[in-house]
């Protein structure tokens, strides 16, 4: 059985590129673990491989969910193990990647198997969200369970009121609940790599990239995801860029400004990207280089050991 791939990696730093010319080069086939990637609302805004390139090599669990969806890293999980265990069992190689933390660390450590929260603590909760603001409850949550309160930005409200909504359920740390849980991939099944190029330049590679990204069509794909009036707080509102572009579209601020937005925004995720690696993935080997050929051979080394 041949063993899985991880690639992780911030946002923008040729993680997709590197998965193509391996799932070529070495019978791979791909799967996605970036959370927003999943949603079918925005292949140009979240920059899932093009229909070209998902004609090149497999491609797995990208696009597959609607927006109007709640798509957890549990259900992540189940999709992800299944994928994988379909694309070994034909001879292939697994070629996970993506730049979500939380799904590969739920892949190589585990995710226990948590209640689901009563429907009206999370209300209860989502209504404090909106009148006291996430900060608020971040800062309840660092006096109650500072553990996980240190993972999570003061803004990360989904994480936020999850790890309260647990705390509610079962009187538990959601981190001690996962701490107790057994890898669904044991660590001889895989070999990863983390992609950690030099900031400056992978900052102005994702303010290039925005702009590339409104020449072909995520403006439009805004508009559309806006005529749905979905609920706000669901994770997929959140995709960098969305909410300056509905501010434009609603007249408030220029297009330019708009951008700016959201290239700060994806600027911000890169670098809590960069954060995770370093605090949550202290074994994996880095590879600095952006060149493509380094990179493979890279992947390749850590696959043969």
């Amino acid at each position: 059985m041949k063993r899985a791939l991880l690639i992780m990696g911030p946002t923008a730093s040729g993680k997709s590129a590197l998965a193509l010319a391996l799932a070529e080069r070495i019978g791979g086939e791909i799967v996605n673990a970036d959370s927003m990637q999943v949603y079918r609302d925005f292949r140009v805004l979240t920059a899932r491989p093009s229909p070209e390139e998902e004609a090149q090599a497999p491609h797995h669990l990208y696009g597959h969910i609607d927006a109007a969806e709640l798509y957890s890293t549990g259900r992540w999980l189940t999709d992800a193990l299944a994928a994988i265990a379909d694309i070994q069992s034909r001879g292939k190689t697994p070629i996970i990647v993506g730049g979500t933390g939380l799904y590969f660390k739920a892949l190589t450590q585990g995710l226990a198997d948590i209640p689901a929260a009563d429907p009206e603590t999370r209300a209860a909760l989502r209504a404090r969200a909106e009148s006291e603001g996430a900060p608020a409850l971040h800062a309840e949550l660092a006096a109650r369970d500072p553990i996980t309160a240190s993972r999570l930005e003061p803004n990360d409200t989904p994480r936020i009121l999850r790890a309260l909504e647990v705390l509610e359920t079962t009187g538990e740390s959601i981190t001690s609940l996962q701490a107790a849980t057994a890898p669904p991939l044991p660590r001889e099944a895989w070999a990863g790599i983390a992609l950690t190029p030099d900031r400056e330049a992978l900052y102005a590679v994702i303010n290039r990239r925005f702009e590339t990204m409104l020449e072909h069509g995520a403006l439009d794909e805004v508009r559309a995801f806006a005529a749905r009036n979905l609920d706000p707080a669901l994770p997929a509102t959140k995709a960098h860029g969305a909410p300056a572009l509905t501010t434009y579209l609603h007249g408030e601020i220029s297009l330019e400004a708009a951008a700016e937005i959201g290239q700060r925004d994806t600027r911000r995720y890169a670098k809590r990207q960069f954060t995770w690696i370093g605090g949550q993935m202290p074994d994996w080997p880095r590879v600095p280089e952006t060149d493509l050929a380094a990179r493979i051979a890279a992947a390749e080394a850590e696959l043969s050991r």
